[in-house]
């Protein structure tokens, strides 16, 4: 016997649920589930894209760093024998010679160094994009 001082005693609050509410009920937690489903599967597909340009980006930016300090060992090796070619100089002209010389080589190597450094830039950058693309094209499928 239900006690009527039981305030969620059935007999005090005679509460049932429309059929047609339970159904749209049960249907919005249905496709509440469905989309937190595919939400679920694009956030995992992007954070592995966004994972993979990280680390693309990170191996790019080793080989630019390794790039540059070798250009600048290069570039000092190149100065210190300049400088110690100059230092045997035996007339002016022949410092100039030298200067002449080493001002030319050095014209010559920083254009095939920037070149260098602008190829290696537009690699790291498209391979740091293919990931983006590669994920977008899952996702954008072109119409036919």
């Amino acid at each position: 016997m239900a006690n009527p001082n039981d305030p969620f005693s059935a007999s005090v609050i005679p509460f049932e649920v429309p059929e047609q509410m339970r159904a749209f009920a049960e249907k919005g937690v249905s496709q509440a589930r469905d989309n937190y489903a595919k939400f679920k599967d694009v956030a995992e597909t992007h954070n592995g894209t966004i994972e993979a340009v990280f680390t693309t980006l990170s191996k790019g930016a080793s080989e630019y760093s390794a790039k540059l300090v070798e250009i600048m060992k290069a570039n000092t090796t190149a100065n210190l024998d300049f400088a110690q070619e100059l230092l045997g100089a035996k007339s002016p002209s022949e410092a100039v010679e030298l200067w002449t010389s080493h001002a030319r080589k050095q014209y010559e190597a920083l254009t095939a160094q920037a070149k260098e450094l602008a190829e290696l830039s537009q690699k790291v950058a498209t391979e740091t994009v293919e990931p983006i693309k590669a994920n977008a094209s899952k996702l954008f499928k072109p119409a036919a």
